[in-house]
């Protein structure tokens, strides 16, 4: 075959809300991503060329030549072939590969962890009753926030990184500043039970960080004001123990519970905008698209340095980066949530419009124990006790693959800050680190002398802290 009549194809360049770029282009069959992007960026005309990957029919992914593609799909050669271009992160995170420390300091398990949203500060809490805050420059306890009487089973930073939530069994919420590791007002009570999710008002709805939205066993969910110290609301209608919490960014309360439901709320005024059935058991968890977004607020993880710093600028400057942030992920469509149950399944739903669901995501032979939408949202990763991880489409639903190489549950996963890579914490005391392009181990981390509990991947891509039931925390780097 000579170069001359090599095959050609007409494409059709879409964005993912299936907005055409151009006219129709006439490319040949084997044409590679790397000159569709040429190609792809000419037509965009952006001063800074994006990354972009590419899907035959919004489907297949462009991987090594368009030929391949239209193969595998079968598609006919004589009409224009629609392909999706996604613009990919600007900025790459590298695969964490050794533990740098191991922290000792609780003298019990390690039940959550948590990095501050520019990834300046660790905090993690514990079965002790103890918060502790780290020293990320120097890898070292920097305070010890004692005030809760019981394990301390959740905790949340606000979105300005002033401040962190902690919620304990013995029903208690405490506010800590982590500069100075010392308590913020007085203990916030009125649960009658433990708490299960802490969760704190958007940045981009109040720069002040003020509200905190808590859940509990009790099966109602408050809304603390944290200046007057004092709570706002009572959201009362599960009728058994809330499991999580999410405040969403269009202004929306998102409640999932042990009685088979969730409950979208308008917090503003504490009405009950709709309920969403049809998981068969508890409902364990919930992601929302924009989490990623709202976690880190306005700090962009593409300008992060390697010594983060604090948010700078006034309150209004602070709020307008975040909505711009948040507005740029959440795109064209209302934020989705998806939910995560013990009858082994998965439900992804457009809450703020409708009340049935969007997907039914099955393929889990254990429970679902997390979660979590990629911080670009296109995809989902689920955790689960059948010891594997499953991605899905973030959009649709869709199953993609499923991760496996645990040989135990797997009870947190977090992603990396530029959606790539995802890393995976499980009861056989491993942490696990996943290439999602291609679906394949990319590190295996030995270190934990037990299971591991709590995982995060710090927001400028740094570092992954977790722990777990040795008491340590460890610190992992590439």
């Amino acid at each position: 075959m000579t170069s001359e009549d090599v095959e050609r194809l007409l494409i059709q360049f879409q964005d993912e809300d299936g907005e055409v770029l151009g006219s129709p282009f006439d490319v040949p069959l084997d044409i590679t991503p790397d000159k569709l992007q040429l190609v792809c960026n000419a037509l965009l005309q952006k001063e800074e060329p994006v990354p972009l990957a590419f899907f035959a029919r919004g489907e297949a992914e462009v991987v090594s030549s368009l030929g391949s593609c239209v193969k595998a799909l079968g598609v006919e050669t004589e009409q224009v072939l629609p392909v999706v271009y996604q613009p990919q992160a600007v900025f790459r995170v590298r695969a964490v590969t050794r533990c740098t420390s191991t922290l000792q300091g609780h003298t019990e398990a390690v039940i959550s962890t948590a990095f501050s949203p520019t990834g300046k500060y660790l905090a993690s809490g514990s079965g002790d009753t103890t918060v502790r805050f780290w020293d990320l420059t120097t890898e070292t306890p920097h305070h010890t926030a004692r005030g809760h009487s019981h394990w301390v089973l959740s905790i949340a930073w606000s979105p300005d990184g002033k401040k962190l939530a902690s919620g304990c069994k013995n029903s208690q919420i405490c506010l800590w500043d982590p500069v100075t590791g010392t308590q913020i007002g007085k203990t916030l009570t009125g649960h009658t039970k433990w708490i299960t999710w802490l969760c704190w008002e958007p940045l981009h709805l109040n720069p002040e960080c003020r509200y905190l939205a808590s859940s509990s066993k009790d099966g109602s969910v408050r809304i603390w004001d944290t200046v007057l110290g004092r709570c706002d609301k009572i959201l009362t209608g599960h009728t058994q123990s809330v499991t999580c919490v999410k405040w969403g960014g269009d202004g929306l309360l998102y409640t999932s519970s042990q009685d088979r439901t969730v409950k979208v709320w308008r917090p503003k005024d504490g009405v009950l905008c709709r309920t969403l059935q049809g998981h068969a058991h508890w409902v364990n968890t919930l992601a929302l698209s924009t989490d990623y977004v709202l976690r880190t607020g306005a700090f962009e993880p593409a300008t992060a340095t390697v010594n983060p710093q604090d948010l700078t600028g006034s309150l209004d400057e602070i709020k307008e980066r975040a909505l711009q942030r948040y507005n740029k992920v959440r795109g064209s469509t209302p934020e989705r949530l998806v939910s995560g149950s013990d009858d082994f399944t998965l439900f992804l739903w457009n809450p703020a419009e409708d009340k049935k669901p969007l997907a039914r995501m099955t393929g889990h032979s254990a429970l679902v124990n997390e979660v979590l939408f990629s911080p670009d949202t296109r995809l989902l990763a689920s955790a689960s006790f059948d010891k594997s991880i499953k991605i899905w489409d973030g959009r649709t639903g869709k199953y993609l693959m499923s991760l496996r190489g645990h040989v135990g549950s797997v009870y947190q996963v977090a992603w990396s800050a530029d959606s790539r890579l995802l890393v995976s914490g499980s009861s056989d005391s491993t942490l696990k680190v996943w290439d999602v392009k291609t679906g394949k181990l990319n590190m295996d981390l030995p270190g934990h002398a037990d299971e591991v509990y709590a995982v995060d991947w710090s927001p400028d891509g740094q570092r992954v802290a977790s722990g777990g039931k040795d008491k340590c925390l460890r610190i992992w780097r590439r």
